[in-house]
């Protein structure tokens, strides 16, 4: 955490929210520099800010996220803007971050799987055993893997609520 508040605010707000390290009393144009020497240490970087003067670290930062009662260039210049306002969403977005990730490479490895094993089918690898694959149902079976991936992608709704 990065902040221009004061040393006993940054420290407070750092340990209720179980933060590893934080930067007090920052001027807004160190904010980048922060960013910048994290990024080049191999961390992922995510900003939050509401101003004309975050939006330069906001630009920087991996993910910007701006605050939705903020300035307009802040918004502009972030990936994300919070349009209740409220910080607790964050949360809420690396959730859905991470669930969205996950049905992804669910939905992957299925058509993966699928074609690995449907493509060699229709191809008439196991021919030889009288084992055919007629084009109608390589087709049928085509739409059936697209509804499967569909459905799992909808599961996602109902898991986030």
């Amino acid at each position: 955490m990065a902040t221009g508040d004061n040393e006993a605010v940054a420290k407070a707000v750092s340990k209720t929210l179980n933060l590893d390290d934080y930067y007090a009393e920052v001027l807004p144009e160190d904010k980048q520099d922060i960013i910048e020497k994290l990024q080049k240490d191999g961390e992922f970087v995510a900003m939050t800010g509401d101003g004309v003067n975050d939006a330069p670290a906001l630009a920087q930062a991996d993910v910007g996220i701006a605050v939705g009662s903020g300035t307009d260039v802040a918004a502009e210049t972030a990936d994300i803007v919070l349009v209740n306002s409220n910080p607790k969403d964050i949360a809420g977005l690396i959730i859905f971050g991470a669930a969205t990730y996950r049905k992804m490479m669910q939905n992957l490895w299925w058509a993966a799987g699928y074609n690995i094993v449907a493509v060699p089918l229709a191809a008439g690898v196991l021919a030889g055993i009288g084992i055919i694959l007629s084009p109608a149902i390589g087709a049928v079976l085509m739409s059936m893997s697209t509804v499967v991936v569909a459905i799992n992608a909808q599961l996602l709704r109902k898991q986030m609520g």
